[in-house]
């Protein structure tokens, strides 16, 4: 499931027209307790924060409000996705001795000219512990793809696309929270970086829990340009994945013999998850573990479930994990990350 940290903070505030209320601070749809959207609790609704001036002073603010150590970014753009409701601050204006960035001057609650493309979002060093390193996906679609890039000596910078391969790619999906990797991408196709190139010819063992953990030659040391800067488009919801099914208490995948559009349609069709793009074989969203359930799945396109299918099943003796059946589907549902059905 993605991740959304949920931080709030009671702070009693007055924007000098009235009698003080009682607001709260969050930060939503971050990687980790310290990053994420910038949001308020004012006469009791959740509200966003506009980036209209929004900079590194705002953003340290919060920081220091919510005790998350040093600010690595102010995000502007909504970075961590648009929020809904009100946005109850703009023009946000601090003198730097605000213990709360709620006592900032503004407009007033409410009074704005944006659109929630324009979410305030923050990036800090967790808990004031220094970090190395630090990752992030830029100039994608959403928060789950864009260009990879990493941050190392204070510095943001790219990563080369030499050798640049799925495992990498789902490394980067696990360590950011976005699920399954659809696909890893390369030639700059979110758009040329700039400054450094960090990284080149990664070699991961797959145990790593973070891509900077793989072997490298080292910080700085390529043969790369930016029009080799690697890239991530992550699978953000239920509707793309590893297909699994529950049977006998337990989780396991389906055979990708015989898998197609047809059969991988009545699975999107279960999890009302719209028309389906593509089935995808040789456990292209990674191997599962634990039994393979079901094989030679032949469904007529009119079943209600995967389980309802003509197939070989519980426990599939000749099929191994390498081969399994994976779909990706047309829809904004979000669930769970891999995509199952539910055995009743």
């Amino acid at each position: 499931m993605l991740w959304m940290p949920i931080t709030c903070f009671i702070i009693h505030t007055d924007f000098g027209n009235g009698t003080p209320v009682e607001s709260f601070l969050r930060l939503t749809n971050g990687i980790n307790f310290c990053s994420g959207r910038v949001e308020v609790l004012h006469d009791g609704q959740w509200g966003t924060v506009c980036d209209d001036g929004w900079d590194q002073s705002h953003a340290a603010l919060v920081c220091r409000e919510i005790g998350c150590g040093n600010v690595i970014e102010a995000m502007s753009e909504a970075y961590f996705g648009e929020g809904s409701g009100e946005i109850w601050m703009d023009e946000i204006n601090c003198t730097g001795t605000e213990s709360s960035l709620m006592n900032c001057r503004t407009p007033g609650w409410g009074i704005h000219d944006c659109e929630h493309s324009e979410d305030a979002g923050v990036i800090y060093f967790g808990n004031g512990t220094p970090v190395e390193s630090f990752l992030r996906l830029t100039n994608g679609i959403n928060f789950c793809s864009g260009r990879v890039e990493v941050l190392h000596d204070g510095q943001w910078g790219t990563v080369c696309d030499d050798g640049w391969d799925q495992s990498h790619a789902a490394l980067v999906c696990r360590e950011i929270g976005c699920g399954n990797v659809i696909e890893a991408m390369s030639e700059a196709y979110f758009g040329e970086g700039s400054g450094e190139i960090w990284m080149d010819e990664i070699n991961c063992t797959g145990t790593e829990s973070s891509l900077m953990n793989c072997r490298t030659p080292g910080w700085g040391i390529h043969d790369c340009e930016h029009s080799e800067d690697a890239g991530v488009d992550n699978g953000t919801n239920s509707c793309s994945g590893r297909v699994e099914v529950l049977h006998d208490g337990q989780w396991g995948t389906v055979c990708d013999d015989g898998w197609d559009r047809t059969d991988a349609a009545v699975v999107c069709k279960e999890l009302n998850c719209g028309n389906v793009i593509e089935a995808k074989n040789a456990a292209y969203f990674g191997p599962g573990v634990g039994p393979v359930w079901m094989g030679d799945v032949q469904c007529t396109g009119t079943e209600a479930s995967l389980v309802n299918c003509a197939s070989t099943k519980w426990g599939i003796q000749s099929c191994k994990h390498f081969k399994d059946a994976g779909v990706t589907c047309n829809s904004e549902y979000i669930n769970i990350l891999d995509a199952f059905c539910m055995l009743l």
